[in-house]
């Protein structure tokens, strides 16, 4: 059997279902492709938000109880930045400077993000390909009841509060895929491609949004399996529902269905929702992903679902 697994992934979420294929699956056998459009410049930083989250997740750094950011964090930098006026709306810790300074001054000496990225992965001693989707800037940009927002600007500053009315990727048209994003999802012994369980329209769109990519995904020769991020009935994190319900669209899993229609062939949704209505093949497990095991139980339920939709080919 092909071993070759891509997934798609944008934060906290999407770095628990890529740590749960480690668990299942040999590192080096993994690449996963992630979403860049939260990036941004700040104080003159250049910083990967889901770059960040996965590496820290997979190297045991992240705090455990957030998600995000570095476990045993300190603050002295923060601390002495409001002591001058410094903008303090999001939070950069001593550790996690470590990781924007030398990004930054990397990225100045002429590296690409994708070279960075490896060689973050590489001196943590991950084993799986860690692909930004682009090494060009693609920014999400979201049109809100209070104007259009930078991403971080809605997310993090005004904590998703402003009611969404359409999303758009600035730069996305003249973005090129990163070196080995279309190879990792095109390959012809390709095992799986998976959809983390990210926020379909923040998260994954972006990534779509690179040309190719979604062209790729259509023709790719492995089965193309999401994870929804609906758990009985809502979204776990994040502003999942809240911008479902402001697009107009039903909270369930007929509607991710839906938003991926003509790239995935499968959907894996939680066992609380059940499968009804869903016209393409799908597994149900518990998707909620709390422990370690929890995250390895929906990696396998993924793989075994792409399986057997190979399988029927």
């Amino acid at each position: 059997m092909s071993e070759g697994i891509t997934v798609l992934t944008g934060g906290v979420g999407g770095a628990k279902l890529v740590l749960g294929l480690m668990q299942v699956a040999a590192p080096d056998d993994i690449s996963a492709i992630v979403n860049t459009g939260d990036d941004f410049r700040h104080l003159g930083l250049a910083i990967s938000p889901d770059i960040d989250t996965l590496l820290y997740t997979l190297s045991g750094k992240a705090n455990a109880a957030q998600g995000w950011g570095r476990e045993g964090e300190s603050w002295s930098f923060m601390d002495a930045l409001k002591s001058l006026g410094g903008e303090d709306w999001f939070l950069l810790g001593d550790g996690d400077m470590a990781l924007h300074v030398l990004r930054t001054h990397l990225l100045a000496r002429g590296e690409t993000l994708s070279a960075v990225t490896g060689r973050f992965a590489a001196a943590w001693g991950l084993g799986l390909s860690v692909l930004p989707m682009s090494d060009d800037p693609v920014g999400t940009h979201v049109i809100t009841d209070s104007g259009e927002l930078a991403f971080q600007s809605y997310f993090v500053e005004q904590r998703c509060a402003p009611a969404v009315r359409a999303i758009r990727f600035d730069g996305a048209e003249q973005a090129k895929p990163a070196p080995g994003v279309i190879e990792a999802i095109a390959s012809p012994s390709a095992r799986a491609i998976v959809i983390a369980p990210s926020n379909p329209w923040l998260s994954v769109d972006p990534i779509l949004a690179v040309p190719g990519v979604r062209e790729a995904l259509a023709a790719a020769s492995a089965p193309v399996v999401a994870v929804s991020p609906i758990v009985g009935g809502k979204a776990v994190k994040g502003p999942t529902a809240k911008l479902m319900n402001e697009l107009g669209l039903q909270i369930n899993n007929r509607t991710i269905a839906a938003h991926y229609a003509g790239i995935i062939d499968g959907l894996i949704v939680d066992g609380r929702d059940g499968g009804e209505g869903i016209d393409i093949p799908h597994e149900l497990t518990d998707t909620l992903m709390v422990s370690l095991d929890d995250r390895a139980r929906v990696a396998r339920a993924a793989l075994a679902l792409a399986d057997r939709i190979a399988a029927g080919r």
